[in-house]
């Protein structure tokens, strides 16, 4: 499916981009991950855009954007509205052009990301819950201060830009099949489809946003561009209430499919990628493999797959926190409440059982007063570390077929 002419951005215009930024970006790796062969059918290559100088995809729209400025308009100065990997990537490269620049963002931006914007030079200024709400703000200081916008997602020369990956993936990997790519805005898959469709029309993209901020979906099925109620999530490089005009079109025309993924299909993802890949990626990065290994995206049997890993720009402190959730969502750490007589030995007994059947002890916790149990039983509280969800109803069955009656806590 070429591009047609009334679409934003052209083939042409991403090669453009391309030998504009080749410098100052990353040829980011393309490679094969075959420990991931177990959890689909498909032959799963991952594009490490979270190597980028920033740690994401950012960098190549903002700065081909950039480079477009007049000499009077880098004067002035730029401003934008990020959630954090576009802030990072203007600051950066505003940074080494010489280019003033503010970034606004959400209040609830992840730390890493504030500290890293604010590092790489920028003036960073926090307003709002979300993006959209950060992006009323930079406006009102376009207005005000007489800045030049830098949009994270609806510019032609950011889509071009981000489409550059597209033109990349096709000499990596020239029989690929199939690339699935996360959605905020917009302008990733957009520029990415651009890129590759003009060239290979029988290639399959497609599209996956956070169950939170459905907003390319919820467009989709209205057909025409809507607005949603965005709730928090751990991918909030996509948390966008709105895609945007130009990117809209261009999903319509060239994007086959489009997805949504809930957080405890991104939570495991971003375990996986870490213990499988050894790979830091963030909540955005790994919605596109939640989506495959979670059959959200029927593969046949050694698909040539590309997943576009955009980011790895996660809050470190939010690191123990996603890997917990993603274990308890794996079925590797469950905690089970057991309630046994109350009489000396069965404490015991119970963590005998327990280690006969392979599984580690992390903590207990003795209930009587507290529990819904009798005067004359005691309620075991255990957090375990297991081999996955069916050895869990193993060590269930089997506590139970010793008579003592096991609830798994959610």
């Amino acid at each position: 499916m070429p591009t047609t002419p009334e679409l934003p951005v052209g083939l042409d215009d991403i090669r453009a981009a391309r030998e504009r930024i080749a410098e100052s970006v990353v040829l980011t790796p393309c490679t094969r991950a075959p420990s991931f062969d177990d959890l689909t059918p498909a032959r799963v290559c991952f594009k490490l855009e979270n190597l980028q100088r920033t740690g994401s995809f950012k960098d190549r729209g903002s700065l081909n954007r950039l480079l477009h400025l007049t000499e009077e308009e880098r004067a002035r100065g730029v401003v934008t509205a990020s959630a954090g990997n576009h802030a990072q990537a203007v600051a950066y490269h505003a940074a080494r052009l010489g280019i003033p620049c503010t970034v606004v963002m959400p209040e609830v931006a992840p730390l890493i990301k504030v500290m890293n914007t604010q590092r790489f030079g920028a003036k960073v200024r926090q307003f709002g819950e979300v993006l959209d709400d950060s992006a009323i703000e930079a406006n009102r200081l376009v207005g005000e201060e007489g800045r030049i916008m830098i949009h994270p997602f609806d510019d032609p020369l950011v889509i071009a830009g981000q489409g550059t990956i597209g033109l990349e993936l096709l000499e990596q990997i020239p029989d690929v099949e199939t690339v699935i790519v996360p959605i905020g805005g917009g302008g990733l898959i957009s520029g990415i489809a651009a890129a590759m469709k003009a060239t290979r029309p029988d290639l399959r993209v497609i599209g996956v946003e956070t169950e939170a901020a459905p907003s390319a979906y919820a467009s989709r099925r209205a057909g025409e561009i809507v607005r949603i109620t965005s709730a928090q999530t751990i991918a909030d490089g996509i948390a966008v209430k709105r895609i945007g005009e130009h990117t809209f079109p261009m999903i319509e025309s060239l994007v086959d499919e489009l997805v949504v993924v809930p957080e405890e299909e991104i939570a495991r993802a971003i375990l996986l990628l870490l213990e499988r890949k050894k790979a830091v990626v963030e909540g955005a990065g790994a919605a596109g493999l939640a989506a495959l290994v979670h059959d959200r995206v029927s593969m046949r049997k050694n698909e040539k797959t590309v997943v576009v890993l955009c980011g790895g720009n996660i809050d470190i402190n939010q690191v123990s926190r996603i890997i917990d959730r993603g274990l308890v969502v794996d079925g590797r750490a469950v905690r089970l409440r057991v309630r046994v007589p109350d009489r000396p030995g069965n404490l015991s007994r119970l963590t005998r059982i327990v280690a006969s059947m392979g599984a580690n002890v992390h903590e207990t916790i003795h209930r009587r007063a507290f529990a819904d149990i009798s005067v004359g039983e005691v309620e075991i509280a255990m957090h375990l570390e297991t081999r996955g969800r069916e050895h869990v109803l193993e060590i269930v069955e089997r506590l139970e077929s010793e008579g003592l009656p096991v609830h798994e806590e959610s």
